[in-house]
């Protein structure tokens, strides 16, 4: 399932500073839940991964060595040794590690460009991670934790629905 255009569209104009801020609130989240996550990069700590959705007009740059992310409109060239690119709900079911990486880049649904030992580093650190976005990203929105799961949970079903493969 591709990210809803009409949603899309508004990222064209809000603030990048606005929605930058809200991106590393989750990311901080997430590595509260999960701090190990970087460290099981190895000699790839050091490395900058880009994420390009292709269905929104933005671009996430994660440097795990810092730990930081940054957010920035297309065209930029966020200057990543590993980049990959996919429909924004793949990006993330890959993430939580919900769907098969190898099975999207072959069948060419994902895009990988750059360094791959450091993307295979990245897949392999997020194996067995146990990352469930809605349960850890709940965390940000304080007392409205229990809403905005159930919310992402839903969104993310609608998204995956009939994928529940994982990395072999």
């Amino acid at each position: 399932m591709e990210f809803p255009r009409p949603l899309a569209a508004p990222l064209v104009v809000l603030p990048i500073a606005l929605m930058q801020s809200a991106v590393r609130l989750m990311f901080k989240s997430l590595l509260k839940r999960h701090p190990m996550l970087f460290e099981r990069l190895g000699e790839h700590k050091g490395k900058r991964y880009a994420f390009r959705p292709t269905d929104l007009p933005l671009v996430f740059l994660v440097e795990p060595a810092r730990p930081a992310i940054s957010l920035m409109r297309e065209p930029a060239d966020p200057r990543a040794d590993a980049v990959v690119e996919g429909p924004l709900f793949r990006l993330l079911a890959l993430l939580e590690g919900r769907c098969d990486a190898d099975a999207l880049f072959f069948s060419r649904e994902l895009t990988v460009v750059g360094d791959m030992e450091a993307m295979l580093a990245l897949r392999n650190a997020l194996d067995g991670m146990a990352i469930d976005l809605p349960r850890d990203l709940g965390d940000a929105a304080g007392p409205l934790a229990p809403v905005a799961s159930r919310m992402a949970a839903a969104i993310r079903r609608r998204a995956l629905s009939g994928e529940t493969g994982s990395w072999s």
